[in-house]
Protein backbone atom coordinates (compact mmCIF):
# COMPACT_ATOMS: atom_id res chain seq x y z
CA UNK A 1 0.00 0.00 0.00
CA UNK A 2 3.01 2.51 1.19
CA UNK A 3 4.47 1.72 -2.35
CA UNK A 4 1.29 2.35 -4.04
CA UNK A 5 1.53 6.08 -2.59
CA UNK A 6 4.51 6.81 -3.14
CA UNK A 7 3.74 5.78 -6.98
CA UNK A 8 0.63 7.65 -6.83
CA UNK A 9 2.18 10.54 -5.60
CA UNK A 10 4.87 10.50 -8.09
CA UNK A 11 2.61 10.28 -11.23
CA UNK A 12 0.92 13.59 -9.53
CA UNK A 13 4.29 15.53 -9.63
CA UNK A 14 4.87 14.61 -13.06
CA UNK A 15 1.53 15.61 -13.94
CA UNK A 16 1.81 18.65 -11.87
CA UNK A 17 5.12 19.49 -13.76
CA UNK A 18 4.45 18.95 -17.04
CA UNK A 19 0.76 21.44 -16.96
CA UNK A 20 3.83 24.47 -15.56
CA UNK A 21 5.80 23.72 -18.28
CA UNK A 22 2.83 23.65 -21.14
CA UNK A 23 1.85 26.62 -18.99
CA UNK A 24 5.12 28.73 -19.17
CA UNK A 25 5.99 27.87 -22.91
CA UNK A 26 2.23 28.93 -24.31
CA UNK A 27 3.36 31.58 -21.85
CA UNK A 28 6.47 32.58 -23.56
CA UNK A 29 5.30 31.79 -27.37
CA UNK A 30 5.29 34.75 -29.58
CA UNK A 31 1.36 33.74 -30.87
CA UNK A 32 0.55 34.35 -27.15
CA UNK A 33 2.95 36.90 -26.19
CA UNK A 34 0.45 40.57 -25.97
CA UNK A 35 2.51 42.19 -27.03
CA UNK A 36 3.14 40.48 -30.41
CA UNK A 37 -0.59 40.54 -30.15
CA UNK A 38 -0.86 43.72 -30.53
CA UNK A 39 1.68 44.16 -32.97
CA UNK A 40 -0.28 41.49 -35.04
CA UNK A 41 -3.62 43.35 -34.86
CA UNK A 42 -1.92 46.57 -35.52
CA UNK A 43 -0.35 45.56 -38.44
CA UNK A 44 -3.85 43.90 -40.28
CA UNK A 45 -5.41 47.74 -39.43
CA UNK A 46 -2.65 49.12 -41.13
CA UNK A 47 -2.59 46.52 -44.23
CA UNK A 48 -6.54 46.77 -44.32
CA UNK A 49 -6.71 50.63 -44.79
CA UNK A 50 -3.43 50.71 -47.44
CA UNK A 51 -2.49 47.41 -48.76
CA UNK A 52 -5.83 45.41 -48.99
CA UNK A 53 -6.89 47.16 -52.26
CA UNK A 54 -4.13 46.49 -54.52
CA UNK A 55 -2.72 42.92 -52.31
CA UNK A 56 -6.07 41.76 -51.77
CA UNK A 57 -7.57 40.94 -48.28
CA UNK A 58 -6.11 37.18 -48.03
CA UNK A 59 -2.97 38.64 -49.51
CA UNK A 60 -3.14 36.78 -52.82
CA UNK A 61 -2.76 40.05 -54.81
CA UNK A 62 -5.14 41.68 -57.46
CA UNK A 63 -4.44 41.39 -61.29
CA UNK A 64 -3.23 44.72 -62.69
CA UNK A 65 -2.93 46.12 -59.13
CA UNK A 66 -0.85 44.44 -56.98
CA UNK A 67 1.33 41.10 -57.06
CA UNK A 68 0.64 38.61 -53.78
CA UNK A 69 2.13 39.04 -50.77
CA UNK A 70 2.49 35.73 -49.32
CA UNK A 71 5.77 34.55 -48.08
CA UNK A 72 7.50 37.43 -49.52
CA UNK A 73 9.48 37.70 -46.21
CA UNK A 74 10.09 40.20 -43.72
CA UNK A 75 12.89 42.10 -45.89
CA UNK A 76 10.73 42.92 -48.50
CA UNK A 77 8.00 44.53 -46.49
CA UNK A 78 10.66 46.53 -44.05
CA UNK A 79 12.13 47.43 -47.98
CA UNK A 80 9.34 48.50 -49.78
CA UNK A 81 7.66 50.58 -46.73
CA UNK A 82 10.67 51.55 -44.97
CA UNK A 83 11.89 53.25 -48.20
CA UNK A 84 8.59 55.13 -48.79
CA UNK A 85 7.79 52.60 -52.13
CA UNK A 86 5.05 51.55 -50.71
CA UNK A 87 2.23 52.29 -50.66
CA UNK A 88 1.85 53.32 -54.17
CA UNK A 89 0.08 56.82 -55.03
CA UNK A 90 -1.58 54.56 -58.18
CA UNK A 91 -1.43 50.88 -58.72
CA UNK A 92 1.21 50.47 -62.19
CA UNK A 93 3.67 52.82 -61.84
CA UNK A 94 7.36 51.74 -60.68
CA UNK A 95 7.63 52.62 -57.35
CA UNK A 96 9.90 55.25 -56.53
CA UNK A 97 12.14 55.72 -53.00
CA UNK A 98 9.75 58.47 -51.19
CA UNK A 99 9.49 59.50 -47.69
CA UNK A 100 8.38 56.75 -45.76
CA UNK A 101 4.78 57.12 -44.41
CA UNK A 102 4.83 54.63 -41.81
CA UNK A 103 7.24 54.55 -38.79
CA UNK A 104 9.28 51.61 -36.97
CA UNK A 105 6.71 50.72 -34.70
CA UNK A 106 4.37 50.32 -38.04
CA UNK A 107 6.15 48.83 -40.35
CA UNK A 108 7.31 46.36 -37.77
CA UNK A 109 3.30 45.87 -37.04
CA UNK A 110 3.05 45.09 -41.06
CA UNK A 111 6.00 42.79 -41.01
CA UNK A 112 4.48 40.82 -37.99
CA UNK A 113 0.86 40.48 -39.68
CA UNK A 114 1.99 39.52 -43.34
CA UNK A 115 4.83 36.96 -42.02
CA UNK A 116 2.45 34.91 -39.39
CA UNK A 117 -0.07 34.60 -41.59
CA UNK A 118 1.98 33.51 -44.43
CA UNK A 119 5.79 32.44 -42.95
CA UNK A 120 8.71 32.30 -45.73
CA UNK A 121 10.93 34.70 -47.44
CA UNK A 122 13.67 36.23 -46.76
CA UNK A 123 14.38 37.56 -43.61
CA UNK A 124 15.59 41.26 -42.64
CA UNK A 125 19.48 40.80 -42.35
CA UNK A 126 22.27 41.86 -40.46
CA UNK A 127 24.16 43.77 -42.60
CA UNK A 128 27.34 44.76 -41.13
CA UNK A 129 29.69 47.00 -43.27
CA UNK A 130 32.32 46.66 -40.71
CA UNK A 131 32.50 43.45 -41.60
CA UNK A 132 33.14 44.25 -45.48
CA UNK A 133 36.33 44.60 -47.62
CA UNK A 134 36.53 47.90 -49.97
CA UNK A 135 38.54 45.83 -52.81
CA UNK A 136 35.77 42.68 -52.76
CA UNK A 137 32.93 45.29 -52.71
CA UNK A 138 34.03 46.94 -55.39
CA UNK A 139 35.10 44.15 -57.65
CA UNK A 140 31.43 42.58 -56.32
CA UNK A 141 29.48 45.84 -57.40
CA UNK A 142 30.99 46.21 -60.84
CA UNK A 143 30.40 42.52 -61.47
CA UNK A 144 26.20 42.61 -60.47
CA UNK A 145 25.19 46.34 -59.80
CA UNK A 146 27.11 49.15 -61.72
CA UNK A 147 25.11 47.82 -64.82
CA UNK A 148 22.10 49.12 -64.03
CA UNK A 149 22.64 51.88 -60.99
CA UNK A 150 25.91 53.01 -63.10
CA UNK A 151 29.72 52.82 -62.11
CA UNK A 152 29.14 55.77 -58.82
CA UNK A 153 26.05 54.29 -58.17
CA UNK A 154 23.80 57.53 -59.16
CA UNK A 155 21.22 55.69 -60.43
CA UNK A 156 20.60 55.21 -64.42
CA UNK A 157 17.60 54.05 -66.99
CA UNK A 158 17.27 51.10 -68.80
CA UNK A 159 14.14 49.54 -71.03
CA UNK A 160 11.09 49.72 -68.66
CA UNK A 161 12.81 50.67 -65.74
CA UNK A 162 14.45 53.15 -63.75
CA UNK A 163 17.24 52.06 -61.49
CA UNK A 164 17.56 54.42 -58.31
CA UNK A 165 20.35 56.26 -57.16
CA UNK A 166 22.32 54.47 -53.86
CA UNK A 167 23.36 57.69 -52.43
CA UNK A 168 20.51 57.58 -49.60
CA UNK A 169 20.80 53.49 -48.74
CA UNK A 170 21.38 52.14 -45.72
CA UNK A 171 23.09 49.04 -45.48
CA UNK A 172 20.20 47.01 -44.47
CA UNK A 173 18.09 48.35 -47.59
CA UNK A 174 21.41 47.64 -49.46
CA UNK A 175 20.76 44.08 -48.11
CA UNK A 176 17.34 43.80 -48.23
CA UNK A 177 17.40 44.49 -51.98
CA UNK A 178 20.21 42.26 -52.95
CA UNK A 179 17.92 39.43 -51.28
CA UNK A 180 14.23 40.43 -52.50
CA UNK A 181 14.87 42.06 -55.80
CA UNK A 182 12.69 44.88 -55.90
CA UNK A 183 10.51 45.63 -59.19
CA UNK A 184 12.40 44.41 -61.97
CA UNK A 185 16.08 44.02 -60.21
CA UNK A 186 17.21 40.46 -60.11
CA UNK A 187 17.26 38.47 -56.83
CA UNK A 188 20.64 37.22 -55.13
CA UNK A 189 20.47 34.16 -52.89
CA UNK A 190 23.02 33.53 -50.39
CA UNK A 191 24.10 30.65 -53.13
CA UNK A 192 24.95 33.59 -55.48
CA UNK A 193 26.13 36.35 -52.51
CA UNK A 194 26.58 35.05 -49.22
CA UNK A 195 26.40 37.38 -46.16
CA UNK A 196 29.80 38.45 -46.53
CA UNK A 197 29.87 39.15 -50.20
CA UNK A 198 26.59 41.36 -48.82
CA UNK A 199 28.98 43.47 -45.66
CA UNK A 200 31.32 44.01 -48.73
CA UNK A 201 29.44 45.22 -51.02
CA UNK A 202 27.52 47.55 -48.47
CA UNK A 203 30.97 48.85 -47.62
CA UNK A 204 31.75 50.13 -50.73
CA UNK A 205 28.57 51.78 -51.07
CA UNK A 206 28.10 53.51 -47.91
CA UNK A 207 32.66 54.09 -47.75
CA UNK A 208 33.18 54.91 -51.30
CA UNK A 209 30.05 55.72 -53.34
CA UNK A 210 28.04 57.79 -50.62
CA UNK A 211 31.64 59.27 -49.90
CA UNK A 212 33.96 59.93 -53.29
CA UNK A 213 37.23 61.50 -52.02
CA UNK A 214 36.88 63.75 -54.92
CA UNK A 215 40.54 63.53 -55.45
CA UNK A 216 41.30 65.76 -58.77
CA UNK A 217 39.20 68.57 -57.43
CA UNK A 218 35.62 68.96 -58.87
CA UNK A 219 33.57 65.89 -58.82
CA UNK A 220 30.85 67.01 -61.34
CA UNK A 221 27.99 65.32 -59.81
CA UNK A 222 30.08 62.01 -59.52
CA UNK A 223 28.40 60.25 -62.20
CA UNK A 224 31.31 58.45 -63.44
CA UNK A 225 34.48 59.27 -64.95
CA UNK A 226 33.00 58.67 -68.78
CA UNK A 227 30.16 61.50 -68.43
CA UNK A 228 32.88 63.22 -66.15
CA UNK A 229 35.60 63.07 -68.60
CA UNK A 230 32.94 64.25 -71.32
CA UNK A 231 32.13 67.00 -69.39
CA UNK A 232 36.07 68.05 -68.63
CA UNK A 233 36.54 68.01 -73.36
CA UNK A 234 33.62 70.02 -73.92
CA UNK A 235 34.89 72.55 -71.17
CA UNK A 236 38.37 72.75 -71.98
CA UNK A 237 37.72 72.95 -75.82
CA UNK A 238 35.28 75.75 -75.52
CA UNK A 239 38.18 77.47 -73.00
CA UNK A 240 40.75 76.55 -76.18
CA UNK A 241 37.98 78.47 -78.89
CA UNK A 242 38.02 81.77 -76.49
CA UNK A 243 41.75 81.75 -75.66
CA UNK A 244 42.26 81.24 -79.83
CA UNK A 245 39.77 83.96 -80.79
CA UNK A 246 41.52 86.77 -78.16
CA UNK A 247 44.53 85.85 -79.89
CA UNK A 248 43.43 85.68 -83.17
CA UNK A 249 41.84 89.19 -82.81
CA UNK A 250 45.20 90.72 -81.04
CA UNK A 251 46.94 89.23 -84.05
CA UNK A 252 44.92 90.70 -86.49
CA UNK A 253 44.87 94.59 -84.73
Amino acid sequence: MKRLWVALRLALALVFAAVAVMTWTAGDSPAQSPDLAGLRDRGAAIFSSACAACHGDDLQGISGRGPSLRRVGAAAVDFYVGTGRMPLARPGIEPQRATPIYGRRDRQALITYITSRYPGGPAIEDVQPSRGDIREGLKLFADNCSGCHQAMGRGGIAPGLVAPPLTSATPTQIGEAIRVGPYLMPRFSPKHLDAKQVDSISTYVTEVLQRPPDRGGWGIGNIGPFPEGLVAFVLAGAAMLIVARLIGERTSS
